[in-house]
């Protein structure tokens, strides 16, 4: 049985940065200006991003023979 510890990490951050990234696109950003940044969006994105490559690095590295 080969054991690929990059599904759990990838889905992990997936689940966790949709979830930071969809608070950020409902809240209103923090700040004082109104040019301040949504750093939830940022930051769940970022996450996703890194969920999206290690998931895939695992799907990648399950199809070797």
């Amino acid at each position: 049985m080969k054991l690929d510890i990059r599904w759990p990490i990838g889905i992990l951050f997936l689940l966790f940065g949709a979830l930071i990234a969809g608070y950020g696109l409902l809240a209103q950003p923090a700040g004082v200006g109104g040019d301040s940044l949504n750093i939830d969006l940022m930051w769940g994105v970022v996450l996703a991003v890194f969920g999206a490559v290690m998931a895939s690095l695992a799907a990648v590295s399950g199809r070797r023979p």
